[in-house]
């Protein structure tokens, strides 16, 4: 089964989101996780979800959809469609793969699609994880292969197109992405505690509302959607 590329569509226009929804759901890879009239509900959403592909228009009330990219620590795919022509110039500045003038053709949009598919699989291609057995994985960093006993880790932090893996006395850097860790660092044992971090649940130190304190002193915050659930995981009960 080819591997779903999620994607979310922020357009304060009706006809223009109805639009580009109607597309997003005629491509068989592509999972839309939301459409958004109002980009800083959006921004808010892409604060504690990861998405691959942002589908945006660019002039919007309260803050433009240059401003929301620009915005964000860790930048999904990017592909603007506007009914303005001469922001194509600044689109491309802001490292959005493409950039789709209104009324956009269904041709053209599928192949802004698959131009961001194309550097997605690149990306999680680029793996720098070796996954051995259960309870172990090799990891390159600084030109060396790091062997990483899954119980030491602590949490895992993304890094923009790294990760940072902090174990309970050293911590290691490669390149890869938190998407592509989480078949490895699961539940029972893991948990993605936010957009940026998985964390080992043994290495829980206490809960104080909205932030988790690990065994090291690190304090993660946690997102709301994950709150319940993380609960739940520690045995913890309201």
């Amino acid at each position: 089964m080819e591997k779903l590329i999620t994607c979310i569509v922020i357009d304060d226009e009706p006809i223009g989101r109805e639009i580009v929804e109607g597309f997003v759901g005629k491509i068989p890879f592509l999972q839309m996780l939301k459409s958004f009239d109002e980009p800083l509900e959006a921004l808010q959403f892409l604060q504690e979800n990861e998405v691959d592909i942002i589908f945006s228009d660019i002039q919007m009330p309260n803050i433009n959809g240059m401003e929301l990219v620009r915005s964000l620590h860790h930048s999904p795919m990017v592909v603007f469609i506007t009914a303005h022509r001469d922001f194509a110039l600044d689109g491309f500045d802001t490292g959005v793969v493409d950039y789709l003038v209104k009324p956009v053709r269904f041709d053209r949009f599928l192949k802004a699609v698959n131009r961001a598919k194309e550097f997605l699989t690149l990306k999680y291609q680029a793996t720098s994880v070796h996954q051995i057995n259960n309870d172990r994985i090799f990891i390159k960093s600084d030109g060396k292969l790091i062997k990483i006993m899954l119980d030491e880790i602590l949490y895992v932090e993304a890094q923009g197109d790294y990760l940072k893996f902090v174990l309970t006395n050293d911590s290691y850097t490669t390149y890869t992405t938190l998407k592509s860790m989480e078949d490895v660092l699961k539940l029972p044992k893991f948990f993605r505690v936010q957009r940026s971090f998985i964390l080992n649940l043994e290495s829980v130190r206490s809960i104080n509302g909205n932030m988790v304190e690990l065994v090291n002193g690190k304090t993660i915050s946690i997102a709301l959607n994950k709150k319940e659930e993380l609960y739940q995981l520690l045995g913890i009960r309201g």
